[in-house]
């Protein structure tokens, strides 16, 4: 068994699905860089299209549920902290997505499996494929599982911020505050993708990429404090 077709195995294993159609999996987990990007082109673009809906719902409806009381707007803005690419890619990461990605070319060996972007945009992809191939109900259900841990966060607030996080830990073990450097920027200019290092002294640098520099930031930031659990409560 090769590495990518373990890592769709674990994958499967992850989310505690097993996909009866293997072509609509398989569509999921191909990039763009896999031949053109005409209509054609059984990449996971359209899957990521419906994907992004079937989230919207199942988690506005969760919200509903959880918030009986709270008006629209108040809604909206949780909402928000649960959609919306940063998770995605967070929840991607969880389930270990970026290893079962095909790309096309050398894409692969760019650092494209921990790209937030793609590892975001593919996860939106796996959920229409899950939905597709087992209904609604069963994708609600993952859904909540996969992002119970972001559901969790919004009893506390300030853990919905990596940055502010890692910020009072570095002030609670007498350290500067963390410094965020770009350490490269590619990508067309309308999408750039931005490559961030999250540095504290004294401490092993973290990086992350994403499609802004915000973003980028709270990815780093998060990995530094994944690496230092004892110390990031």
């Amino acid at each position: 068994m090769n590495a990518r077709v373990a890592a769709v195995a674990e994958l499967e294993r992850r989310i505690g699905h097993s996909f009866a159609d293997r072509d609509l999996l398989e569509r999921a987990l191909t990039h763009s860089s896999v031949g053109d990007r005409s209509p054609g082109t059984r990449n996971n673009e359209r899957l990521e299209f419906l994907g992004d809906r079937v989230l919207n719902l199942v988690v506005a409806e969760e919200l509903t549920r959880r918030m009986p009381e709270a008006d629209e707007g108040a809604l909206t803005k949780v909402f928000h902290t649960l959609v919306n690419l940063e998770a995605c890619a967070q929840v991607g990461h969880r389930i270990g997505l970026g290893e079962a990605l095909r790309f096309g070319g050398g894409a692969g060996k760019s650092g494209m499996r921990r790209n937030a972007r793609v590892v975001g945009d593919a996860c939106e992809a796996l959920l229409a494929a899950l939905y597709l191939d087992a209904g609604f109900e069963v994708t609600r259900d993952r859904v909540l599982s996969l992002w119970a841990e972001n559901f969790a966060s919004l009893d506390t607030p300030q853990s919905r911020d990596p940055k502010t996080l890692l910020n009072e830990w570095a002030m609670g073990r007498g350290l500067p505050p963390p410094v965020y450097r770009v350490l490269g920027e590619k990508g067309p200019a309308h999408s750039p993708t931005f490559r961030i290092e999250a540095y504290v002294q004294g401490v092993e640098p973290a990086t992350a990429e994403a499609g802004s520099k915000r973003e980028a930031e709270k990815l780093a930031a998060a990995l530094m404090l994944e690496r230092n659990p004892g110390d990031a409560e």
